[in-house]
């Protein structure tokens, strides 16, 4: 005589379980707490946290009195509060450094200010003074805008100090719209000075492109993982109503993550593809050196997702979580591709040193709007996708291969 079936738990009953509530309610509470510090904290205050933004200065001035000269020495010993980096240079320097991404913009004094500023006083003007801000599209909007409005606003102080000597210098024989225009004599003209395409999401796209290519290797790398584990009967695989758990193969750990390691290299091709093709040709996102872009995308999201298997495999059921914080939640704040990392709290710059994220989207941008240049960051993320493949490769087999020799091998999961 079989013994009787344990009756049915209900949703009632379990509810007032004190137990089954403590593990979700913490665990969704921290995520909850982390992610709000960790996102907000770096983008919430950054006029705040800005600090020695890169910003060119050039004098072309080449005026008897040498204003240009004056001015820039000015600006130069005037950091707004530690807010900027004057770098002085010519201007043909500047313009290097705009097209590399070394700079966030440029403040130019053109040639003819001296004499422009001392017309102003005689009948012979023609025209205001001007002085010339170059924005950089290319480093982000909101970095070239802080750029922007710290180079306006040195030229504005500059401005107002050759005004109040022009007017000592006029005199009380001055007409009142002499005097107006003495008072602030220096026309401030923005200009771009290192474009970018029209369809570059105003220098954004590269930042949605770099984290197009890290969830392409974190999701990639993920459903591999429970694919493979689901295939090899480690996992059950449940849609819907519909439950199916298949015959457990004998492999150890090391053999399965070599599995998982073939399959991501070789599915992440059809996936860093299918990238480009939406946002290139389906979209029309400004794009150039195509063939380099593709090897690009299909390494860095391959580093991603060899990264992924590698924590998985070390840390099992909550590998993903791990690999979660480690390439996306640490890493978007930190990867300086929509607020720089001049404005961001110590802590982001930090992360920024080592977090793939950053280390990524500083390859994409160079390949997008500087022309891939490798000293507009191309260089340095090729050796960091480099050194976190290699890594990445260490860490996971280094951890399965301790797991095999341990004797630790992985459960079939057996019904209740």
């Amino acid at each position: 005589m079989s013994a009787p079936a344990a009756p049915e738990a209900t949703a009632a009953t379990l509810l007032r379980r004190p137990q089954i509530w403590v593990v979700p309610t913490i665990l969704t509470g921290l995520l909850a707490l982390l992610l709000s510090l960790l996102y907000m904290g770096g983008i919430v205050n950054p006029n705040g946290h800005l600090r020695d933004l890169p910003i060119a200065l050039v004098d072309d001035d080449t005026g008897r009195q040498d204003l240009g000269g004056r001015i820039t020495a000015a600006i130069a010993s005037d950091t707004a509060g530690g807010k900027a980096d004057w770098r002085v240079m010519t201007r043909a320097q500047a313009q290097d450094q705009l097209d590399s991404g070394k700079v966030y913009g440029a403040l130019v004094v053109p040639a003819g200010f001296s004499e422009a500023v001392a017309a102003l006083t005689t009948s012979g003007a023609t025209h205001r003074p001007t002085m010339i801000v170059l924005t950089n599209p290319g480093k982000g909007s909101l970095g070239s805008s802080l750029a922007s409005q710290i180079s306006t606003k040195a030229a504005h102080s500059a401005s107002q100090s050759i005004g109040h000597e022009l007017t000592q210098a006029a005199g009380a024989q001055a007409s009142p719209t002499t005097k107006v225009l003495l008072a602030d004599p220096v026309e401030v003209v923005t200009q771009v000075g290192h474009p970018v395409g029209t369809h570059s999401g105003l220098g954004l796209s590269a930042f949605y492109y770099t984290l197009l290519l890290v969830l392409a290797g974190f999701m990639g790398g993920n459903v591999i993982s429970n694919g493979v584990d689901t295939a090899l009967g480690y996992a059950d695989n449940e849609i819907g109503p519909w439950h199916t758990r298949r015959p457990t193969v004998p492999i150890n750990r090391t053999q399965t993550l070599l599995l998982k390691m073939v399959m991501t290299a070789g599915i992440t091709l059809v996936s860093s593809a299918l990238v480009m093709l939406a946002c290139i040709t389906i979209l029309g996102m400004d794009a150039s050196h195509l063939p380099l872009l593709w090897i690009y995308s299909y390494c860095a999201a391959l580093a991603v997702g060899v990264g992924v298997q590698a924590i998985n495999a070390a840390f099992g059921g909550i590998g993903q979580l791990v690999s979660m914080f480690v390439f996306i939640v640490l890493g978007l704040p930190s990867s300086g591709a929509t607020v720089p990392l001049n404005a961001v709290p110590g802590f982001y710059r930090f992360l920024s040193y080592f977090e793939p994220m950053r280390q990524l989207s500083d390859g994409v941008r160079a390949i997008l709007y500087f022309d891939a240049r490798g000293d507009a960051g191309l260089t340095r993320s090729w050796i960091m996708i480099g050194i976190g493949i290699v890594l990445a490769l260490l860490f996971g087999f280094a951890m399965t291969r301790y797991y095999d020799r341990k004797g630790l091998k992985r459960l079939t999961p057996q019904p209740a």
